[in-house]
């Protein structure tokens, strides 16, 4: 089904991002360590880099109602691809250090923020409400291929050939990136807003504004607590999956990493299945189908120690994830409005970062007294998100109408169930 010309624009744009993305998950690790001998700080570029997302999330969410997004999409990309082309100039000189890595991990980690969410608010008014599954299916799509699939062993491949290759490539993607979005249209604000004379609420009140919002809209305040109690249940094994596939599955380093890349091919499927899946089941039971096969999937993961029968089960969790991903955005980008998309996603993107936190931190707590227990755990999280959802999304979800256009909420109205 054709999205038309400007979706073709965001998804190519996005791809060449998620490419340069994939690169950067196999590089810069492998910079650092060239850079440093301590484990310490080398692990400490991720975590610096998912702190500073977390931290940035809300202000970014508020700019990007604000601001003309593809405006914020050319900038960002344009000037963490300058970012990257000097890094790798400062490599290939030998004058780099760890110090100019962390923080130009820092800068590039907020404008990654910036858009990723300045795309995903985009894709409503490029094609249509009604057509959100398929958009998000295929950008979904895009990003394994280039993210999950090419990305990684291309960026080994390149850091084989020079340490600067790999960082020059990102910079040229995201470059590239930023100057494909600049056939997307301007988003002009509305005459009522260009005339308004009234002062501008603070960053900190319209974040605010945001998540008011989302905890008083019944659909997307579940999605949003679902969310992040999946994130808590994602990561209790996946903290410690290289473990379980080293001593339960008798895995070597290339073996991890074919199970890894096995995995992905699952979210592939999973995309192109989330539309019909949708239309057959509607979002409710998707979400709450793709949630019970989450903790069925685990619960054969801590049961066997069969490499092929991991690989399998890991590839329908990965079909899971995708499946619900696609639901859970499509849903809230046809239910918030246009002006509060931003904020409102930025809260539910800080939410699910905390689960993610949470859960890799309880997956390495657990791991110590077994390393099954934090899978089984993730199971049963997944069977309470399960339920979580089954009980709170209930009726026509693509009608709830607990909000005014301004966005400002008000009290939740009970949806007729079907």
């Amino acid at each position: 089904m054709p999205l038309g010309r400007l979706f073709s624009v965001l998804w190519s744009a996005n791809a060449l991002s998620n490419l340069a993305d994939g690169i950067a998950f196999v590089s810069m690790p492998l910079l650092a360590a060239s850079l440093t001998d301590d484990p310490r700080l080398v692990a400490g570029l991720a975590t610096l880099y998912a702190l500073v997302r977390l931290l940035v999330a809300l202000p970014v969410g508020v700019w990007v109602d604000r601001a003309d997004r593809r405006t914020l999409m050319v900038t960002a990309n344009l000037l963490r691809g300058g970012l990257l082309v000097a890094l790798a100039l400062t490599v290939h000189l030998g004058v780099s250090s760890l110090v100019l890595l962390y923080a130009t991990m820092a800068v590039v980690g907020t404008l990654e923020s910036m858009v990723d969410s300045a795309a995903l608010t985009m894709v409503p008014s490029l094609v249509g409400r009604d057509r959100l599954d398929t958009a998000n299916s295929r950008i979904a799509a895009g990003q394994l291929i280039a993210d999950e699939l090419a990305g990684p062993p291309l960026g080994g491949f390149l850091f084989a050939l020079a340490a600067a290759a790999p960082v020059l490539a990102m910079g040229g993607l995201w470059a590239l990136a930023g100057l494909v979005a600049l056939a997307l249209p301007v988003r002009r604000p509305s005459r009522a807003s260009a005339d308004a004379v009234v002062p501008r609420p603070s960053v900190s009140a319209e974040a605010r504004a945001g998540i008011v919002w989302l905890a008083h809209h019944r659909v997307v305040g579940s999605l949003a607590l679902v969310g992040a109690l999946a994130s808590v249940g994602y990561m209790l094994p996946f903290s410690i999956l290289v473990l379980v596939a080293e001593e339960r599955l008798g895995l070597d380093g290339t073996g991890y990493g074919l199970l890894l890349a096995f995995s992905a091919l699952g979210g592939l499927l999973g995309s192109a299945l989330a539309p019909r899946l949708r239309r057959r089941l509607g979002y409710r039971w998707t979400i709450v189908a793709s949630l019970a096969l989450a903790a069925v999937t685990l619960t054969g993961l801590s049961l066997t120690r069969d490499p092929l029968v991991a690989g399998v089960l890991l590839a329908l969790y990965i079909l899971h994830a995708v499946i619900w991903s696609i639901c859970a955005l499509s849903l809230r980008q046809r239910l918030v409005p246009d002006e509060l998309l931003g904020r409102v996603g930025a809260t539910a993107r800080v939410l699910g970062l905390l689960g993610l936190a949470v859960g890799s931190a309880l997956g390495g707590v657990l791991a110590a007294v077994d390393l099954v227990i934090p899978v089984v755990a993730g199971a049963v999280v997944f069977a309470g998100c399960c339920v979580l959802a089954a009980v709170t999304l209930r009726g026509d979800l693509t009608a709830d109408s607990s909000r005014h256009s301004d966005g400002h909420p008000v009290a939740n109205t009970p949806v007729e169930g079907h």
